[in-house]
């Protein structure tokens, strides 16, 4: 009787995918450097092709998915989106959730050879943590620009990626957009630092569950908004890290028990 051939295990998963993810990068790396020169729309629609790309290697590779929950509390229109940080999986999929999103990013970023060239195409909005009060107004006058052109603005309120049932208080960038720009702030849970976690090689099957959250209302004083929105970004992604099987603390560089299946 013939035996099944069997899959190879996550971690050779996780060599397989990254291996053809960097050369796929490289590649499209070069091959985008025309998009240097034409409007940034262009480099929009390149930077979604690299993420189908991507996305479409983690599923079949690794056998990563993911999912969207509560669609119905995004706005119609343009709005801040204040996200969880645990991996960079979240770094890319907005792009395929919004149209033309500006993402909040380190400047420094900006200085890495092609990958910051590409990000400032984009035009995502550069920020130098350490510059202050002259931060904020940067960032402020990036984020203003964005929304006059119809787009939607993505931030990081962690300011760094955090594992699985940590958290880390509010930067005060996002206190800033909040009071100042007349658009809600959306606050996004998600548990991909289970599957894709941040330092490490491994990535691990299962789905990826991101989860828009009720906009908090404004005219909050900036100490309570900052309150309500750690408590909101860290009670809904614990809730989707235990309904993907996590207990923390984990201890181990693979999820616990059942963090591959879906609930």
């Amino acid at each position: 009787m013939r035996e099944t051939p069997r899959r190879p295990g996550p971690l050779a998963r996780a060599l397989l995918f990254n291996l053809a993810f960097y050369a796929a990068t490289a590649v499209l790396g070069v091959l985008y450097l025309p998009f240097l020169a034409l409007p940034g729309r262009w480099m929009h629609h390149g930077t979604r092709f690299w993420i189908r790309l991507t996305f479409a290697l983690l599923r079949v590779v690794v056998g990563l998915d993911w999912r969207v929950r509560g669609a119905e509390n995004r706005p119609a229109g343009p709005a801040v989106y204040a996200c969880k940080h645990q991996s960079a999986w979240e770094t890319m999929v907005f792009y395929l959730l919004f149209d033309d999103p500006a993402y909040v990013m380190k400047r420094e970023l900006f200085r890495i050879p092609f990958y910051g060239w590409y990000t400032r195409k984009a035009r995502s909005i550069g920020v130098d943590r350490g510059a202050g009060a002259a931060a904020l107004r940067s960032l402020l006058r990036g984020a203003e620009a964005a929304l006059a052109e119809g787009r939607s603005i993505v931030i990081f309120p962690e300011g760094t990626r955090t594992p699985p049932g940590e958290g880390r208080p509010p930067q005060p960038g996002v206190a800033a957009l909040y009071q100042r720009l007349p658009v809600p702030l959306v606050p996004v849970a998600l548990n991909s630092g289970l599957f894709w976690p941040r330092r490490r090689f491994g990535k691990w099957p299962g789905t990826i569950t991101l989860e828009f959250l009720p906009a908090i209302e404004p005219g909050l004083e900036r100490k309570e908004f900052a309150r309500r929105l750690e408590d909101a970004l860290n009670s809904a992604s614990r809730r989707l890290e235990r309904e993907a099987g996590f207990r923390p603390p984990a201890g181990e560089d693979a999820p616990a028990a059942g963090a591959g299946s879906s609930p």
